[in-house]
């Protein structure tokens, strides 16, 4: 969920609400957005194990922004302090209304760098089954049940539109959208 996690707080970090970011993987069918989860978890705890990621496994994975630093370093770790990303009320988030319109590219810029990273994790022999890696994600991430899982999502979406989009995403915000090799073995 890292990459997933790391894109809201990048679309955060650009000024897209809290509350819109977290409504979008809501509706995609999250069980809840990132925003909110990684108030949950703990924001101290995901900054540690983003720079552990960072450091050990992937050297090209965004920093986590500086706003991010800032709460933690300031106490607000989420949930648990009774603020973070939003303030808790009884073991509730507050949430403000959204007002105005949600860009729809917002869900595929959250939602496909996990399916790329799952498609790295193909090509590279770290999972051989599309229905494990499914079962995995839906069972072990909580990712939208109905949709099947990452790989059924983008197999039932097209490979190949899967690709595209990334690569129209990476010309707007950089390599990290960079399409996996693993999309080829997963049309074939």
């Amino acid at each position: 969920l890292v990459p997933y996690s790391i894109e809201a707080f990048l679309a955060h970090s650009e000024g897209i609400k809290a509350e819109v970011i977290d409504k979008v993987a809501e509706d995609f069918g999250m069980p809840m957005g990132p925003m909110e989860m990684a108030d949950v978890v703990g924001l101290d705890v995901g900054v540690h194990v983003a720079g552990v990621l960072k450091r050990d496994l992937d050297p090209s994975m965004p920093d986590t922004p500086d706003w991010l630093a800032k709460l933690v370093n300031g106490g607000n770790l989420g949930k648990k302090t009774g603020k973070g990303i939003y303030r808790w009320t009884k073991g509730k988030p507050q949430k403000a209304e959204i007002d105005g319109p949600i860009d729809p590219a917002l869900t595929d810029r959250l939602i496909l760098p996990l399916l790329n990273t799952l498609a790295d994790c193909m090509a590279d022999g770290i999972v051989e089954d599309t229905d494990a890696a499914d079962a995995g994600m839906i069972f072990a991430t909580g990712f939208a049940p109905f949709r099947g899982g990452p790989l059924n999502y983008a197999t039932n979406r097209g490979v190949d539109d899967v690709a595209k989009t990334l690569k129209d995403l990476q010309g707007r915000y950089g390599d990290r959208f960079k399409p996996s090799k693993g999309w080829a073995k997963l049309k074939g």
